[in-house]
């Protein structure tokens, strides 16, 4: 079996040879490339080999570029410290990941996987590895919401994290109320400002004064007049009210 490991990680790639020969020692470890660049040259100037060991964070970008530029008909493990979505990306377009630091157990199993697959249709593969591409792309692109915001509280600065906040309340200034009730000034000036760097799936804006976070939300009940009273878990005699015009989208927005 001819393996080729990309790895820019000296003693990582020296590892993983170690323990592959270890667990199969037929196994041919027929190059160790450390960047892009140098993987695009190597697979124009040579036969693809039967399994690839793959980093993402390479010295000179990611891994993708060089797949987006050259055509790899074989499978690839990938190794990789990503979040899980990435991770459930690679489970679906790729033969397997591992994650970093590789454990030996883990690294026999992956093995183990590849010996039993057949890549026959070679087609398939690379149609896979496409998808794992284009998935990553997708989630590169998506915008970023902000998880942590800092507050002015008690004469200092403290860090508050999105799933602490109860509520946004403009009033002459602009307030962050948290889940214990507690009222600090916020460093934005804006609702509107806020509203869009705030998750959407998590804040709903209720109104011009209000941004509210989904677990605050503790009832709501139908004003006659077809807008919304919507309490809180953590704000006493304070209610919010919602339009009659939003009241379906805040219903959809709360059952899900």
């Amino acid at each position: 079996m001819k393996v080729l490991i990309i790895e820019d990680e000296s003693l990582v790639a020296k590892d993983l040879t170690n323990n592959l020969k270890k667990i199969e020692p037929e196994i041919e470890i027929i190059d160790v490339l450390s960047s892009v660049k140098q993987s695009i040259i190597w697979f124009e100037q040579n036969e693809t080999p039967d399994l690839i060991f793959c980093d993402i964070q390479l010295s000179d970008g990611v891994s993708f570029d060089i797949f987006s530029n050259v055509k790899v008909y074989c499978p690839i493990i990938f190794t990789t410290a990503f979040n899980e979505y990435a991770l459930k990306a690679f489970k679906l377009n790729s033969i397997d990941y591992l994650l970093k630091p590789i454990d030996t157990d883990e690294l026999k199993a992956a093995i183990e996987k590849f010996k039993k697959l057949s890549f026959k249709q070679k087609d398939n593969n690379l149609f896979d590895l496409q998808n794992l591409i284009a998935a990553m792309q997708q989630k590169s692109q998506e915008p970023k919401y902000k998880e942590l915001f800092s507050a002015h509280y008690l004469n200092a600065i403290v860090p508050i994290k999105a799933n602490q906040i109860s509520h946004f309340v403009k009033d002459e200034l602009l307030y962050i109320i948290t889940i214990e009730n507690k009222k600090m000034i916020c460093d934005y000036k804006s609702l509107d400002e806020l509203e869009s760097l705030v998750h959407p799936t998590q804040f709903f804006r209720a109104n011009r004064q209000n941004i509210i976070h989904v677990n605050a939300v503790e009832s709501y009940k139908t004003h006659y007049s077809g807008k919304l009273i919507v309490k809180l878990k953590t704000a006493t005699n304070y209610q919010i009210e919602i339009s009659r015009e939003k009241a379906g989208i805040f219903k959809n927005w709360l059952d899900r």
